[in-house]
């Protein structure tokens, strides 16, 4: 079965646009860029670990869905509510035999979708203290506007490990 990753628009549509329009709008540029990378790939394609790493570009998807969702707990509720799901770590990074990439994709797509409804409703100045981890400094807070520009970060960072993956599988590049 062949995947058709498009990028949908999250951005709420107003007239001016705002911070937070402007956030969403490079947030899903780069979501275009890694959901394009996925155009065309069969699911066996998707879970294929051809470099020296062990991920997949289903894997990828599953990774990049799941550290937003946690990211926008700890927007809406902070540390507490960001680590009140447990993920699976072993598998998180895995598109297992029973996943499709077009099934990974419409759950990745449907978080953005919620993504943005939550945005809508949050001040971008609201800080939460981050969770205790050997990552972050001590005692520091980001605000949900850290939070967006983390996430425009981890997006593009993924979208460029998709890249070489996507070439190394097939030869086909995002940008080139």
């Amino acid at each position: 079965m062949n995947a058709t990753a498009t990028a949908t628009s999250t951005a709420p549509s107003t007239a001016a646009p705002t911070e937070l329009t402007d956030l969403l709008a490079t947030l899903d540029k780069h979501r275009g860029f890694f959901l394009f990378t996925l155009r065309g790939l069969t699911d066996e394609q998707a879970r294929l670990t051809p470099t020296a790493s062990a991920l997949s570009l289903g894997g990828l998807v599953k990774h990049v869905r799941t550290v937003e969702e946690a990211w926008m707990r700890f927007a809406v509720g902070g540390a507490e509510l960001m680590q009140s799901e447990q993920g699976d770590w072993e598998n998180g990074f895995r598109m297992l035999e029973h996943e499709t990439l077009e099934g990974l994709v419409a759950d990745y797509e449907a978080t953005a979708a919620k993504t943005a409804r939550l945005l809508a409703d949050l001040d971008l100045d609201t800080a939460h203290p981050l969770p205790a981890a050997p990552w972050f400094e001590p005692g520091a807070s980001w605000t949900v506007r850290r939070v967006v520009l983390h996430l425009i970060g981890e997006t593009s960072q993924h979208a460029g490990h998709a890249d070489i993956i996507r070439e190394t599988i097939d030869g086909q590049k995002t940008m080139g």
